[in-house]
């Protein structure tokens, strides 16, 4: 698909404006198939189809964490790194009050909120990666490099 009949969300917006390089991936989006159904969708490994996560500490701050789609996270060594009692996941609607963007469709990037955002550092090695453009059944393309500078994230190691 080319770049330009890619849904333009605030995501892509972003990408644009930076002037990162991405591929579009439109796919049949399957309610709560995860990254499974995009990584089949899409012919790549789901360790390559990177979730992007809204969560919370107790004091109901957000954050934002990308982790592999194969992988969950350790929310007890998130919040130990992070210097907070606890992180959970917000539910639902409080995650697309805090993104801007339906939980099945949430991009890192443009969202509503400035959030912290956490990177399963694992994800650097990788020579291409699948985060959701803003959408649900889309995702992008991109260099993890690319993402990496386009959002300043503090690279951890919580995967489990």
């Amino acid at each position: 698909m080319a770049k330009d009949k890619s849904p333009v969300t605030p995501a892509v917006r972003m990408l644009r404006q930076a002037g990162i390089q991405f591929t579009d991936h439109l796919y049949a989006y399957e309610e709560k198939g995860g990254t499974a159904v995009s990584a089949r969708e899409l012919g790549v490994d789901e360790h390559s189809v990177i979730k992007t996560l809204i969560m919370e500490d107790e004091l109901k701050n957000p954050l934002v964490v990308l982790m592999h789609g194969d992988r969950q996270v350790s929310t007890k060594e998130l919040a130990r790194l992070v210097g907070v009692k606890m992180i959970a996941p917000c539910a639902p609607d409080t995650a697309n009050r805090h993104s801007g963007y339906m939980v099945g469709g949430t991009s890192p990037f443009g969202t509503r909120k400035q959030m912290p955002v956490y990177l399963e550092e694992t994800i650097m090695a990788l020579p291409r990666i699948y985060l959701n453009g803003g959408k649900r059944g889309y995702l992008v393309g991109l260099d993890p490099r690319d993402v990496a500078r386009l959002l300043a994230p503090v690279m951890v190691r919580v995967a489990i």
